[in-house]
């Protein structure tokens, strides 16, 4: 429906108050309908993707998007009654025969913010953990993608109707809007700094934000790495989407290993699993970036060592360039990792345990993926998100339920309890059982 953004919210909350939380059978019905719904839109999706790509593989809107959203639905309508049982947790002595739970409720409404790299999958995936908390969702797709944008609204009216989920349809205002609405939660994915402007707008009204932003994702090549099959994956990784796919491997980082025996085999790579070029073109409001590079979105070029000050260092790169740097070993990968926000993912190709224990253990991210690229994300039960500049909080399977959740406490105390003991009026008994609570040489052996 194309609402207003706080009509929409208004509305949303007088269904809420009216009707209660969405209990677990109408939730399972809601995910089911909306999977069915978006399996007979599918050939609809790509046509709108191909519209507003201006050239996008039918491939890559079904296996990307279509496929990646249906199989969240259904995770999520498949383990939703496990993740809405109340959740026993031990009390420990001092409390016991007291029983104690986390009892997972709805938070209300939920906004969700999606961008237009994958606006179908990044606007649906975030609903099915709303949905499966028992949320009702409001959902401002990008106005880059507005034919997606389209569908979506037309989606959720038909599938999940107007006192469960509403689309708001619009540009930059629209989105400064939603915003800074009082939502229960509110999901953004999108640019770091586009991020930067939304918690702001949230914590105005300390609207909790879960944030899936962007970084540069490296890809690490090891000496003792399977040259081919690194470089299957990273171009592969690379150019689905263009590269417009913010867990795509952003650079490569020869980790002692020259560029003169890598760069053949990511060239053959490139000719082997794109022949004919990329089959999906950089989205129009996004080729101006590359205009001095030549980019159309139809080759995917390979820039070994570029000068520290380029846009190619410095920022994610988001579309069908590849910078490769060539490093003295593992080392010098990490501190160059270690200097750098951290991604999303960090790819790692060798066979080395010790190197995979280094780089899961001392560079910060929000993945490790190793022998692969981007496949991370289309494993349900994981959970998907960054940390620092690449975003706060996660989203999809149980990680996003109770994201979207209130785990509220639950205690039924006993009649009696050490903890009893300790309250008022205090006297000697009171120190005595704080003395053995508190000893002056812990059990164990020394502090």
């Amino acid at each position: 429906m194309r609402d207003s953004v706080a009509a929409a919210l208004a509305d949303l909350r007088a269904a809420l108050a009216a009707e209660g939380p969405l209990d677990v059978p109408r939730r399972r019905e809601l995910l089911g309908e909306l999977a069915a719904g978006l399996l007979q839109a599918k050939d609809a999706a790509v046509r709108a993707a191909d519209a507003d790509f201006g050239g996008r593989a039918p491939e890559e809107t079904l296996f990307g998007e279509v496929l990646g959203a249906v199989s969240a639905l259904r995770h999520a309508r498949r383990h939703l009654a496990g993740w809405a049982r109340p959740r026993r947790v031990p009390v420990g002595l001092p409390f016991w025969p007291a029983r104690a739970w986390l009892v997972p409720q709805p938070l209300g409404v939920v906004g969700i913010m999606s961008p237009w790299n994958y606006p179908l999958l990044l606007a649906l995936r975030p609903l099915a953990g709303a949905l499966a908390a028992g949320n009702r969702a409001m959902v401002k797709p990008s106005e880059h993608a507005p034919r997606t944008a389209e569908l979506i609204a037309r989606l959720l009216e038909q599938r999940l109707g107007p006192t469960v989920a509403r689309t708001v349809l619009g540009g930059p205002d629209v989105a400064r809007s939603f915003a800074a609405q009082r939502f229960d939660h509110l999901l953004f994915t999108g640019s770091t700094a586009r991020g930067r402007e939304v918690a702001l707008a949230a914590a105005a009204n300390l609207v909790p934000v879960t944030l899936e932003l962007g970084g540069k994702c490296p890809a690490v090549i090891l000496p003792d790495a399977d040259l081919e099959a690194a470089a299957s994956a990273i171009v592969t990784g690379k150019g689905l989407n263009a590269g417009q796919t913010c867990i795509a491997p952003d650079h490569v980082l020869l980790a002692g290993i020259a560029a003169n025996d890598f760069l053949p085999v990511l060239q053959a790579a490139v000719r082997h699993h794109f022949p004919s070029g990329l089959p999906t073109r950089v989205i129009p409001h996004g080729r101006p970036r590359f205009e001095l590079l030549r980019q159309d979105g139809v080759v995917l070029d390979l820039v070994v060592d570029p000068p520290e000050d380029s846009p190619l260092v410095r920022d994610e790169v988001f579309g069908p360039i590849l910078p490769i740097h060539q490093l003295d070993g593992l080392d010098a990968a990490i501190r160059r990792l270690r200097g750098q926000d951290a991604p999303l993912a960090v790819y790692l190709f060798g066979r080395d345990r010790q190197a995979e224990r280094r780089l899961l253990a001392e560079v910060p991210a929000g993945a490790l993926v190793v022998g692969g690229t981007v496949l991370q994300a289309a494993i349900d039960a994981l959970p998907f998100g960054g940390i620092g500049a690449s975003g706060m909080g996660r989203h999809g399977g149980r990680a996003g339920f109770d994201a979207m959740s209130n785990l509220k406490a639950h205690v039924r105390a006993g009649r009696f309890s050490l903890f009893r003991l300790g309250q008022p009026p205090y006297g000697e008994g009171t120190r005595r059982l704080l003395a053995r609570l508190l000893p002056d040489q812990p059990s164990g052996g020394r502090a």
